[in-house]
């Protein structure tokens, strides 16, 4: 028993691939655009090989640099972990680099030591990244092992830009004591705790490190980097608490993020997105090409293409010919509602307008009032539309607005009345040529005064909804593959 602790510790089933059939190909296609795989090997402070992997765009010009996330893998983990890393934030002008951490995978060594060895192989990797001149801002992934490294190394090096921490535990010594009362060992307090320390002096003798200094409890308030946390509600192997005490003890800016599953299921798309999101905003990357295809979201859990998120993606489309010219009759949002008339209407209340005039605030809509409106509806401002706008977050608020017609148009649809203006306006007007006249200037007044609250209603909506459509695709970041 206290021999599987040992190994449980330094010496878990080690992770055995052949690279070209479970990494990325050298060169693949991701969301429509051409990714290459880039291996290499480093030797760390203790002389073991490392083997590494690079993905980045392909060709990558010399003059461009781009910022790059570190995945770090756990305890038994290897490079292939990275490659749900690379599908997402790829496409969002992001590079991974990834390794095997000495004692894993296929790189040198004989032991792992669970954050405490591989936070030097880390800050080796740093630095080779640093002296590539390609590379800008460096962020850090870490899952279990992979997050206290990250953790540990982050407290020395200030200058990493953000970090996902996944399931990571708070104190080596606690989890050991945890995982004895999880097995159900029926011995007193007193002898596990002897046994325990057994273990550190044979590990310690073993793999050179001592089990008791590896707490996250004492660098995370000294640590201000900004953190996004994660934590599976059902791990019964790092439970969650040891997250949230983490969290409570971080100096820096942070959040924390729980979700269905345990310690090695696979997480949930809106962690993914709240992922790309961070790095998104800690990272900045350059802004995707213009005249780069739009790609579909991709969904790295189960597809969460719904049917408003379709009718967003081909109205982005149909907007993209707006960009370059006048608007024409072909751009003015014909499938936001199934009545034609409705839609007819739409490009005649508030005439569609070229996006590049619309985001520099130029154009003027109904009324002489500013595309940018300061008193706009419902908080639609310039914070609303980040350049995360095409992660799921986003994709909601524009898809709230893109309802049906009797969501979208509930004072429209609520009686036949209300409809006939918009539906046979000129109908409505013969039946009242036909009315003795002095009761038709007062039908009149009141037609005129009911298609007036109508039409600006209408206005407001197609305002909100253009503003925000295409105030997007300025900044659109699609994850889909090709």
């Amino acid at each position: 028993m206290i021999e599987q602790f040992i190994n449980f510790v330094i010496r878990p089933p080690r992770a055995e691939y052949i690279p070209d059939q479970y990494l990325w190909e050298k060169q693949f296609t991701l969301a429509g655009k051409i990714y290459q795989r880039q291996d290499l090997e480093l030797k760390n402070a203790r002389g073991h090989t490392l083997q590494c992997s690079h993905y980045l765009p392909s060709p990558l010009p010399e003059d461009t640099s781009l910022p790059c996330v570190i995945y770090c893998h756990g305890n038994s983990g290897c490079r292939v972990d990275a490659n749900e890393a690379a599908v997402l934030l790829l496409p969002s002008n992001i590079t991974v680099f990834t390794l095997d951490f000495s004692g894993s995978g296929l790189s040198d060594g004989d032991h792992v030591s669970l954050g405490w060895h591989e936070k030097d192989d880390l800050k080796m990797v740093v630095s080779h990244l640093r002296s590539n001149k390609q590379v800008s801002r460096i962020g850090l992934w870490g899952r279990s092992m992979g997050a206290v490294t990250s953790l540990l190394y982050g407290a020395e090096d200030p200058f990493i830009a953000g970090m996902v921490l996944d399931s990571a535990f708070s104190n080596l010594y606690v989890l050991m004591m945890e995982l004895a009362d999880l097995n159900n060992i029926r011995l007193p307090k007193f002898t596990v705790k002897m046994a325990v320390h057994y273990m550190r002096r044979v590990i310690e003798k073993k793999a050179k490190f001592d089990i008791m200094d590896l707490n996250c409890l004492q660098v995370a308030p000294k640590t201000f980097i900004p953190v996004l946390f994660g934590h599976a509600n059902d791990d019964q192997f790092v439970q969650p608490h040891h997250t949230d005490l983490i969290s409570k003890s971080y100096a820096g800016d942070k959040n924390i993020i729980k979700f269905n599953g345990d310690h090695n299921s696979s997480r949930p798309q809106s962690f993914y997105d709240s992922v790309s999101i961070f790095f998104y905003n800690a990272l900045r990357p350059p802004h995707i090409s213009k005249s780069r295809k739009l790609e579909k979201y991709y969904s790295l859990g189960s597809s969460r293409i719904g049917s408003d998120e379709s009718l967003l993606y081909e109205i982005f489309a149909s907007l993209q010919s707006a960009t370059t010219g006048a608007a024409s009759s072909s751009s003015a949002l014909p499938s936001i509602s199934t009545k034609p008339s409705v839609s007819k209407l739409l490009p005649i209340v508030a005439p569609v307008t070229p996006a590049e005039s619309v985001i520099k605030g130029d154009t003027m809509y109904g009324y002489n009032e500013p595309a940018y409106s300061k008193d706009e509806p419902n908080g639609l401002t310039e914070e609303c539309y980040s350049c995360a706008s095409s992660t799921r977050e986003n994709w909601d608020r524009c898809s709230s607005l893109a309802l049906s017609d009797e969501e979208s148009f509930p004072d429209f649809m609520g009686d036949d009345n209300n409809s006939e203006v918009f539906e046979t306006p000129l109908g409505s007007m013969r039946e009242q040529l036909s009315d003795p006249k002095e009761d038709m200037k007062n039908q009149k007044k009141q037609a005129k005064k009911v298609k007036s609250d109508r039409f600006e209603r209408l206005e407001s909506f197609s305002r909100r909804l253009r503003h925000c459509l295409l105030k997007g695709s300025a900044h659109r970041r699609h994850k889909s593959l090709s």
